[in-house]
C-alpha cells in the first residue's frame, strides 16, 4: 500500500493526465456549434477538478481541505455528465468515450471516498 504522501503525488498527476486526456479528446471532434458549447463545459469541469485537488492538497485547515474536495466532487460529477451527453446525442462514439468515462468515474468515486473519510475524521 502506499503511503499517503505517495498517493497524493499519484492522485495529482491523475488528475492532471485526465484533464490533459479531455482536453485531446476536444481537439479531435468537429466543430459544430453544440460540440464547441459542450466541449468547452467539459473541459472546465474537467480542469478544474484537477486544479481544486491541488488547492485541497495545500489547503491550511480540515475545513478547508474538505471544502476543497467538496468542489472536486462536484467538477468530477460534473465532467463525467458532459461525457455522458457527449455519448447520449451520439457527437462522439462509445469507443472513444468510455476510457474518459471509465476514468472520470474512478476519479469520482476516489474524491467521494476522500469526502467521506474528511468527515468522518472531523
Amino acid at each position: 500500500m502506499m503511503d499517503k504522501t505517495t498517493f497524493i503525488n499519484a492522485f495529482k498527476r491523475r488528475t492532471k493526465t485526465f484533464a490533459g486526456s479531455i482536453v485531446l479528446f476536444y481537439d479531435k471532434l468537429p466543430k459544430d456549434s453544440s460540440t464547441q458549447v459542450m466541449g468547452k463545459q467539459l473541459i472546465r469541469s474537467a480542469t478544474s477538478t484537477a486544479a481544486n485537488y491541488r488547492a485541497a492538497c495545500i489547503a491550511r485547515s480540515d475545513r478547508e481541505f474538505y471544502a476543497k474536495l467538496s468542489i472536486t466532487v462536484e467538477e468530477a460529477d460534473e465532467t463525467l455528465f458532459w461525457l455522458e451527453l457527449f455519448e447520449e446525442t451520439k457527437k462522439a462514439s462509445l469507443q472513444e468515450l468510455q476510457p474518459l468515462m471509465d476514468e472520470a468515474l474512478e476519479i469520482l468515486k476516489v474524491l467521494g471516498s476522500a469526502r467521506r473519510n474528511s468527515k468522518n475524521k472531523n
